[in-house]
């Protein structure tokens, strides 16, 4: 079968279909008959001379050789969906980037991270917050350009991800200064029977720090488990224990002198990482984003105040 034989148009109405799963949803969103609809996926099947579907009920559940056409379907519209997006930026004289970010990154880091593109009048963003694994289908959907993580995630012919490391940062306890400003403890040694606020399990961190107290067998109480950074920050901030956690998550905490570093571990750290797919179309001020990455880890200096909540 020639390029030329197949026909893009009853592609699209196939990638609808099997991304609904229903054919009379799929006529209703694209406005065409449900029979005419079914004519034209069938013409798809005698073109390439495989079925595409199996019918259970009412439902439309994809042969083999049907997956394997959806995985380059979705990719040859979510191309065409990301060259229009790009043409429309062009026009109106802007780029508009995606940025998605695992909802257990620290949203200091994100804005440190972006930080360069904020006074840029031709830049737009899009910043997009989840699981790792919800954002990766979407960027593998060409419906993000890029994907913030605390987390590596490995490449194959499936899922063809470029992950590059933009660094790491070790963690810190940190605790009021009113009651912690002159002392400091051993990071896990000091921290048996202590009251902690701790990443939560789903946590990259977590996993490293148990590992961390078992090895020295420290068992703190754990007083929070928070997934959330921006919540563990304001438990950092108001409730007066200790907490574990990236300084970069209270770096505004530490600089106005509200919390203060108690200890650290080298032994701890949190990596950065930044995932695209070896498909993409090359961006430049993405580019320049990803060589500068380092300096998303210095904190931007401000004059020292009260912090907002």
């Amino acid at each position: 079968m020639n390029l030329d034989r197949l026909n893009f148009h009853h592609l699209l109405y196939f990638w609808r279909v099997a991304s609904l799963g229903h054919l009379t949803r799929a006529a209703q969103e694209l406005h065409v008959a449900q029979s005419a609809l079914s004519t034209q996926i069938r013409q798809l099947e005698d073109r390439l001379g495989e079925a595409l579907f199996e019918r259970e009920g009412r439902r439309m559940v994809l042969t083999e050789a049907g997956q394997m056409v959806l995985s380059y379907a979705e990719n040859i519209f979510g191309l065409g969906q990301e060259m229009l997006g790009r043409l429309e930026g062009r026009a109106e004289g802007m780029l508009r980037l995606r940025v998605g970010s695992v909802a257990t990154l620290s949203r200091n880091y994100q804005e440190n991270w972006i930080r360069p593109l904020l006074g840029d009048p031709t830049v737009a963003l899009t910043l997009e917050s989840g699981m790792l694994g919800d954002l990766l289908e979407r960027l593998l959907q060409h419906r993000l350009d890029v994907v913030l993580s605390n987390e590596a995630v490995p490449a194959d012919a499936e899922r063809p991800f470029h992950c590059r490391f933009l660094g790491s940062q070790a963690i810190s306890l940190v605790g009021p200064a009113a009651v912690w400003k002159r002392r400091r403890l051993r990071v896990p040694e000091d921290l048996h029977g202590l009251e902690l606020a701790v990443p939560g399990p789903r946590h990259a961190l977590r996993g490293q720090f148990d590992a961390l107290c078992l090895a020295a067998d420290v068992r703190p109480r754990f007083r929070a488990e928070v997934d959330d950074m921006p919540m563990l920050r304001l438990i950092a901030r108001d409730s007066g224990w200790l907490t574990v956690l990236p300084e970069v998550v209270v770096q505004d905490e530490i600089r106005s002198g509200i919390l203060v570093k108690v200890g650290r571990s080298e032994q701890l750290q949190e990596h950065f990482y930044a995932i695209t797919t070896t498909h993409r179309h090359r961006l430049e001020r993405l580019e320049r984003l990803l060589e500068g990455s380092r300096s998303a880890l210095r904190p931007m200096r401000r004059e020292a105040g009260p912090v907002a909540r």
